[in-house]
């Protein structure tokens, strides 16, 4: 695993998983009490196409359950695994085995759908030098899960929350009066976090260019407008210190488009919002064809 793909701590997935089998389990998973309590194997099969993410979930929601659990995977996070691969085999107690089965399929497939996504709009700008961001539009309480998902398929992260970085948009500079004016108050009062500028108009970009910021967001600009604020970004006296961002109606039919005009980041909530969950399956046994 790469330094970039470190999950978050250890406690912030051990409270994503307790929350999620708290709902799932209730005081007691009846079904699973009717089961004999003995040792079991299962394996894990992939059912789809896609890159792989979830791991530390999966194996904190069996381990929750049995902590003597083993888990042999055979993929690494990030991996492209092709359908009918058999990916992991579990050895614990099969009471355990069925009653996480749900709640860690859940975790994997909505990361490893999140991942995957990401992956084709990497696969999309490579050669442009384009960064592919995501940003806050995540599912409530799986915010750090889904952005460590997004660095496994291979894109960057935005801001994690509120609190890491100062983003002035469109209201933040209205009731400032204008953007240098905003600049000058987010600096004055967060002078070491990060200050990310929205700008609508070209004459924002050339006042956010002026006064200086960390990074300059260029929202639904048109395609001219965009290559003129590439332009004005990279001619003297700024060239390029100061990096743009687009976003507004980028899909993977635009994006290569977007890439090639320049810019340094695209922004895509899409990422982490339309999350298309990949099939996976947990099912008790060897695997077919064990040796």
């Amino acid at each position: 695993m790469s330094l970039n793909l470190l999950p978050p701590p250890a406690e912030v997935i051990a409270a994503n998983v307790a929350a999620a089998l708290a709902e799932d389990l209730g005081p007691g998973d009846a079904t699973a009490s009717l089961l004999q309590d003995a040792p079991e194997t299962a394996y894990l099969l992939c059912k789809e196409d896609c890159v792989v993410a979830g791991r530390p979930w999966f194996d904190a929601t069996h381990r929750a359950l049995d902590p003597n659990v083993r888990i042999d995977w055979r993929c690494a996070e990030g991996d492209t695994l092709r359908k009918g691969s058999v990916i992991a085999t579990l050895e614990g107690r099969s009471r355990a085995l069925v009653s996480a089965e749900r709640t860690s399929l859940n975790f994997l497939q909505t990361l490893s759908g999140t991942a995957t996504t990401t992956a084709r709009y990497v696969d999309a700008v490579r050669g442009t030098g384009a960064n592919i961001l995501d940003t806050r539009k995540t599912l409530p309480g799986l915010r750090q899960a889904q952005k460590y998902a997004v660095r496994a398929g291979g894109g960057c992260n935005h801001r994690m929350a509120l609190y890491d970085a100062v983003m002035l948009k469109e209201n933040h500079i209205r009731v400032a009066g204008s953007v240098a004016a905003a600049i000058e108050q987010a600096r004055a009062h967060y002078p070491t976090l990060p200050l990310i500028v929205e700008v609508e108009t070209l004459q924002e970009l050339a006042a956010a260019l002026e006064t200086g910021c960390t990074r300059i967001l260029i929202d639904d600009f048109t395609p001219a407008m965009r290559r003129e604020a590439v332009r004005m970004a990279k001619s003297a006296p700024y060239l390029g210190g100061i990096p743009l961002e687009a976003s507004g109606s980028v899909d993977l039919s635009t994006l290569r488009g977007i890439a090639e005009d320049g810019v340094d980041y695209i922004s895509i909530g899409a990422l982490t919002k339309h999350v298309h969950a990949i099939d996976f399956s947990l099912k008790l046994g060897p695997p077919p064809h064990a040796d």
